[in-house]
């Protein structure tokens, strides 16, 4: 368990990049680890998680915020349309906006009287075909579809190209959200989150630097 570590880091590349102390919020990536790393956790303080799972999370956190008091969900995974309905009610802020059938699905929730949580659009800054998210060139027509939609998202997110030099996304990340008057940018993972946030990032996405490597089943 090294919290105290990421935490201390997040605030020397606050203070590195001239950014006020506590611009920076740790997302604790929970997903598929063992319950009693995610409660030793928690009992240090830590109260920002992220999880990747509808279902999973489901299982789990109503039960955690019961015991250990208000706790702020981030949905980090990709979203399918039929457990939108599930997420609107489970999260605090959903990081993966990524098609207009998500954006209409939600729009929907939102008319039938749901209140969102806080949306970030997903980019695929690498252009990966088989990744999920909004391609560069679309961003401006996703961002003017959702807005008419009634939507308002806070922010961008991005998952650089893994073995790349994550640092010209982070950058283009910043670029686009500036052009588009968006402050939120959900960035950065356990091994760049110190590049991410001399760029800007608001959000750090950090689970096995915190918790230790995953055991899938």
């Amino acid at each position: 368990m090294a919290l105290a570590e990421i935490q201390a880091r997040i605030r020397a590349a606050e203070r590195a990049a001239g950014r006020a102390e506590g611009s920076v919020t740790l997302i604790a990536v929970s997903k598929v680890q063992p319950a009693e790393r995610v409660e030793a956790v928690l009992a240090e303080g830590q109260r920002v998680f992220g999880e990747n799972y509808v279902q999973e999370a489901a299982g789990k956190w109503p039960g955690w915020r019961d015991r250990f008091g208000p706790v702020e969900l981030h949905m980090i995974g990709p979203l399918q349309s039929n457990k939108a309905k599930v997420a609107v009610e489970l999260f605090d802020a959903i990081h993966t906006l990524d098609r207009p059938s998500l954006a209409q699905k939600l729009a929907g929730l939102q008319q039938a009287g749901a209140k969102l949580p806080r949306l970030f659009v997903q980019v695929n800054t690498g252009e990966e075909p088989q990744k999920a998210g909004v391609l560069p060139g679309d961003l401006a027509g996703f961002l003017n579809d959702c807005r008419g939609l009634g939507l308002s998202p806070v922010g961008l997110m991005c998952i650089p190209p893994e073995g790349e030099d994550s640092t010209p996304h982070f950058a283009m990340l910043a670029r686009m959200a500036a052009e588009h008057g968006l402050h939120g940018l959900s960035m950065g993972m356990s091994g760049d989150f110190e590049a991410a946030i001399a760029h800007g990032a608001t959000h750090v996405r950090v689970g096995s630097a915190i918790f230790g490597a995953r055991a899938y089943q």
